[in-house]
């Protein structure tokens, strides 16, 4: 790869030996390197060159790690690159306090090369993804001004190319919405299905087409935040502890805001939906605790298709399940999962249309 295309990293420590040791590494993966020996200089660097992604130490004097990250995460022109928290210190304490000032990831010394790569491509991927969304309605105004003035006396071809526009738009989506599953479990047919059952019951419900064409894209997106979320949280295959389960809860909050800013309608919805879809009808979900029609109503109609499609597949902590003890857990309830849960009109349009998500399941294997 040509020099000047390669991604930047920023190095942040006070220590010489981290310095090149990181530096090594990072190189070694084929990133370029730059550095800082304290948080200030971190700041004023990273506000000049723009990196591509932070190594954020926490013990340095003058200004320390958590400092510089709340300094760049409240700036506009750096808040979306993202930080990667290296340090010795492992308490709970230290880690919700890095989260809650905008850290995206964190690493412990000594840095593992396998684990850094992963993380440091994650959090590259990711911020492209940010970069697109950012500017994607100047390109989509580019591309239809262009595409308008080509074909200005001939309806039919213009009608082309906006539809042209319209698929290359989705597929931004769709790739926006595969990050989320790059380390979780789910597959691209779970997308597939969650886009149809939600169709489907905003159908039943009796919604307008722009409310059932903006939910069949936009509900794929529901999980994005889980790209926020660390690893060993994520991908563990038994149950999470209380600490985990509350970092793990975080994502709704995460994927609102990867989803926010935007003028689009679908990613609108997404937003709604990704800070929805575990509130629960009786009020104990999360993260706000919303209850009854205070819960946005794509949120209402995620959560119970997200249920019923998470409980018929397979999880390496669980077996699949049959569609018709899914249906009777829905609607009768196992003690975890409970009809109060649920927005009552929703969970009518779910019985009434139970044997089409049969079908959409079936069809839509992996």
């Amino acid at each position: 790869m040509n020099e000047e295309n390669k991604k930047r990293i920023l190095i942040v420590d006070d220590e010489e030996v981290n310095i090149k040791l990181l530096a090594a590494l990072c190189e070694s993966l084929g990133y370029r390197t730059i550095t800082a020996r304290n948080g200030i200089e971190a700041v004023d660097i990273a506000t000049r060159e723009m990196p591509d992604l932070i190594l954020m130490d926490v013990m340095m004097p003058e200004m320390n790690g958590f400092e510089a990250t709340e300094r760049l995460k409240s700036e506009e022109s750096t808040r979306l690159i993202p930080i990667i928290i290296v340090t010795a210190l492992d308490s709970r304490d230290d880690r919700l306090k890095g989260i809650s000032i905008g850290a995206d990831d964190f690493l412990t010394k000594p840095v593992d090369l396998e684990e850094l790569s992963l993380r440091v491509k994650n959090h590259l991927r990711l911020k492209n993804y940010h970069d697109l969304l950012k500017n994607h309605n100047t390109i989509l105004e580019k591309k239809v001004a262009e595409r308008t003035s080509e074909l200005q006396n001939t309806l039919q071809r213009l009608d082309r190319a906006h539809r042209k526009i319209r698929f290359g738009y989705m597929e931004t989506v769709y790739r926006l919405t595969l990050a989320s599953e790059y380390k979780d479990e789910e597959t691209g047919t779970h997308i597939k299905r969650v886009s149809f059952y939600t169709r489907e019951l905003a159908t039943t419900l009796g919604m307008d087409r722009e409310f059932v064409d903006s939910i069949f894209y936009a509900s794929p997106m529901h999980d994005i935040g889980k790209v926020g979320i660390p690893d060993n949280i994520i991908m563990k295959p038994g149950k999470l502890d209380q600490e985990e389960w509350e970092i793990m809860k975080k994502h709704t909050t995460i994927g609102g805001k990867i989803l926010s800013g935007s003028s689009s309608p679908y990613l609108k919805m997404a937003k709604e939906i990704a800070l929805s879809h575990h509130e629960r009808w009786d009020g104990g979900g999360y993260p706000e605790g919303l209850k009854e029609e205070e819960i946005p109503l794509p949120g209402r109609i995620m959560n119970i298709v997200d249920q019923y499609d998470a409980l018929r597949s397979k999880r390496p902590y669980k077996p699949a399940m049959e569609h018709e003890r899914v249906v009777e857990i829905i609607t009768k309830g196992d003690g975890r999962t409970l009809p109060e849960h649920f927005d009552p009109n929703v969970l009518d349009a779910f019985i009434r249309s139970k044997e089409r998500l049969r079908e959409i399941y079936e069809t839509h294997q992996d």
